[in-house]
């Protein structure tokens, strides 16, 4: 059996991500897929799902669900698998019947002039019909992240950036900048505070508000290059209302 050229499947997510042509944008570990691809010019969105062989569980783990009650739920406009060069003809053929764009990426070889993607990414405007990208037609695309996230994608158990852990560091720049956060930041950034309390991540300071408790997640640790991103814009995001702490104990003022 050929060795494969990448030892992990986050190696051959990088090595993919590095190749990828200029107008594409890679979010890893988003939107349920190892990468979620978006094109600048008009967001089309391409899901992926990366393995070193190709297989049955990751092609059904790319595939539209085709219960009919889940046709409205959002969505990539594509879906592929990405594989290193070398993978099953059989397999890739079902893979398109369902909908599946099975992608090679081979490492460029020094002198060779061709392309390391294959088949090419869907163009803006395509010539001709393209037979290797099966729109899907979402009723809806997928959020993006307002920031890539800072995880490697096709990695074994990612801390992914999701749109729960963006507001959980919104409360703890919140809690860094001011002191202390209120039931009303909780409120104001849409996320429950019982997890917070109960997991004593946070205690109370006996002046109406809640400070820094004995297990709250180092959130910066996990997001080194997200968590300050998400700082820098501040002044963007931060709760406007800028509630004061009794000088006792008992409501906030």
């Amino acid at each position: 059996m050929t060795k494969p050229p990448f030892a992990k499947e986050s190696d051959l997510c990088a090595a993919f991500i590095g190749a990828l042509p200029k107008e594409w944008t890679a979010y890893p570990e988003t939107g349920g897929f190892d990468i979620l691809l978006a094109r600048a010019a008009d967001g089309f969105q391409i899901g992926i799902e990366a393995k070193l062989r190709l297989n049955a569980k990751v092609i059904l783990q790319a595939a539209e669900n085709l219960r009919y009650h889940y046709v409205d739920r959002d969505g990539p406009d594509c879906r592929a698998v990405l594989v290193p060069e070398a993978h099953n003809h059989e397999l890739s053929q079902l893979a398109k019947m369902l909908c599946v764009t099975v992608v090679a990426y081979r490492p460029q070889e020094r002198g060779v002039i061709r392309s390391s993607i294959h088949p090419e990414l869907p163009r803006l405007r395509d010539d001709y019909w393209n037979s290797d990208w099966q729109e899907l037609c979402p009723a809806r695309r997928l959020d993006l992240p307002d920031w890539i996230p800072d995880v490697s994608a096709g990695a074994s158990a990612p801390v992914a950036l999701t749109d729960w852990k963006i507001r959980a560091i919104k409360i703890v720049i919140t809690l860094e900048k001011r002191g202390f956060v209120t039931r009303k930041d909780f409120a104001f950034f849409k996320i429950s505070m019982s997890r917070w309390t109960q997991g004593r991540w946070l205690k109370q300071d006996g002046r109406g508000g809640w400070i820094a408790g004995q297990y709250l997640p180092d959130f910066r640790a996990q997001h080194p290059v997200n968590f300050p991103q998400i700082e820098a814009d501040f002044a963007k995001w931060k709760n406007p209302a800028e509630p004061t702490q009794s000088p006792v104990q008992g409501a906030l003022l």
